[in-house]
């Protein structure tokens, strides 16, 4: 009697059809998000063309807030009673207990969400996500940091404040005070990290650790920048402004570059 193999084989996939992957990073990929299938379609499907027409919007959008909450805070807010006086007693008092060990630390906060530190570390992330073929990862963490970047200098160009009236530990434009640069870019980059990761967990004592770290460096950052003289408490408030607005942009803009993708395969 003849025995007969008999193989089962899984259907291969049609040409030019991709196998689904699992989400590598759960928080770019969301299907459901009608502002990024909107922005999908803006871009007509087009991965690259969506992305990059999110990051120009993204841009203008930020720019326009930050500059608008600047004149506001500059023409109506500290022309109010005592508001200005109290933007600046927090920056006297540390001025007031500096002592060589707090400068080093100042020195630290300042150079970890400095303009050489940073892109070094988005770049590093951004090569090895690449390596991985994880572009939206990549593009992510290149283009939060550009687009602070872009929408904190063009602030600066139309908001005008003096930094705070004590003796300042760098040399920097006296008329720029406003917004704080370090403190967008720190919540750009680290709590763009912390994103990342922590969307992949589903613990929430796993989650604690890693947001409590986000925080507490452009935490860290801010009391540095305002320790050594260079801005105000609302200075800081409106750095925080822009780099929560400039992650949460980018966020939206890989997810409709995911979408384009998606409808494209």
């Amino acid at each position: 009697m003849s025995t007969t193999n008999i193989l089962v084989r899984r259907p291969r996939p049609a040409p030019g059809v991709q196998r689904p992957r699992a989400a590598i990073v759960p928080v770019l990929d969301a299907p459901d998000s009608k502002v990024a299938a909107a922005l999908a379609r803006l871009g007509r499907g087009h991965a690259v063309r969506t992305f990059f027409i999110g990051i120009v919007i993204a841009y203008v959008s930020i720019a326009l807030l930050s500059i608008v909450l600047g004149l506001l805070l500059t023409h109506v807010v500290l022309r109010s009673h005592g508001i200005a006086a109290a933007d600046e007693r927090l920056v006297t008092f540390l001025a007031i207990h500096r002592n060589g060990a707090r400068t080093e630390a100042s020195l630290i906060g300042s150079i970890m969400a400095g303009g050489v530190v940073l892109p070094i570390v988005a770049g590093v992330l951004a090569l090895a996500a690449a390596a991985l073929r994880q572009w939206r990862v990549a593009g992510l963490f290149v283009f939060a940091l550009a687009v602070e970047s872009a929408a904190y200098r063009t602030t600066t160009f139309f908001v005008h404040r003096h930094r705070p009236p004590v003796d300042r530990l760098e040399r920097l434009p006296v008329d720029a005070s406003y917004p704080s640069g370090h403190t967008a870019a720190s919540i750009a980059v680290y709590c763009g990290i912390a994103l990342l990761l922590s969307s992949r967990l589903t613990r929430t004592w796993q989650r604690v650790p890693i947001w409590s770290v986000a925080v507490a460096l452009p935490v860290f950052v801010a009391v540095a920048r305002m320790y050594r003289g260079m801005h105000h408490p609302l200075d800081c408030l409106g750095g925080a402004v822009i780099g929560v607005a400039a992650l949460s942009a980018l966020v939206l803009c890989c997810r409709a570059a995911g979408i384009a993708a998606t409808a494209r395969r």
